[in-house]
């Protein structure tokens, strides 16, 4: 997609506020770099929130994308939709019905069940009725989930990348970040295999890239940029 060097300013873009190592943003920005819809992406830091984010969305999370016609995503499966939407060049999304439940019926699992357990994990510290070993045994029964997935394909749903893969794999990804040791020793070479695979590429790297972190009253970044992603 053409791109101007400079952001015209009679052109009013999209705006994303992201944190780079947030699992949700990063699936957020995966997705917008594929489907190559340009966002005035703004890096913040959780800690110093931006009040223009927080008036617009005042759950302040991230991601948040803030449209030229004013709505507001604050959920960022919808934003992941949104940019498909304007332009679907891997097919992340299939035309098959039935293989769209089966997509989303798995994200909500990675979303809901997963994501408690992970946290659990990752924090246990502040879930002291458990021990960590037995909120990391919670999380595995979606890790051996998906081993068994990964078993006989290349990918979670089909021979290629769908939605789910870009939706679930940052969340895998702090899974195992929590204890990189025990993971890179666990019992599931499939999972592993997948994982670097995304880890690996030029698209993640360069969704991963650090930038400077926003400012009130500067432009942000242009995202993505052409042949970036």
């Amino acid at each position: 997609m053409p791109l101007p060097a400079n952001r015209p300013e009679e052109i009013s873009l999209p705006v994303l506020y992201s944190f780079r190592r947030c699992p949700y943003a990063m699936r957020a920005r995966m997705a917008i770099a594929c489907s190559g819809a340009i966002v005035e992406l703004r890096d913040i830091l959780l800690k110093d929130k931006p009040a223009e984010m927080i008036t617009a969305s005042p759950k302040a999370t991230v991601p948040v994308l803030m449209l030229a016609d004013g709505e507001v995503l604050e959920e960022s499966l919808d934003i992941m939709l949104w940019a498909l939407a304007q332009n679907d060049p891997e097919s992340w999304l299939p035309e098959d019905r039935t293989a769209r439940k089966e997509i989303f019926a798995l994200i909500e699992e990675n979303d809901g069940p997963f994501k408690s357990s992970l946290d659990r994990y990752k924090y246990h510290i502040r879930f002291p009725e458990k021990l960590r070993e037995d909120y990391r045994e919670e999380g595995e029964a979606f890790l051996r989930k998906l081993e068994q997935k990964l078993s006989d394909r290349p990918f979670l749903m089909a021979d290629k990348v769908t939605l789910a893969d870009i939706a679930i794999f940052p969340f895998v990804r702090q899974f195992a970040n929590s204890d990189i040791t025990w993971f890179n020793a666990a019992p599931y070479p499939h999972l592993h295999r997948w994982m670097e695979g995304f880890l690996s590429s030029e698209r993640f790297a360069y969704i991963m890239k650090k930038r400077p972190i926003w400012r009130q009253g500067t432009a942000g970044e242009l995202f993505p940029v052409p042949d970036a992603s």
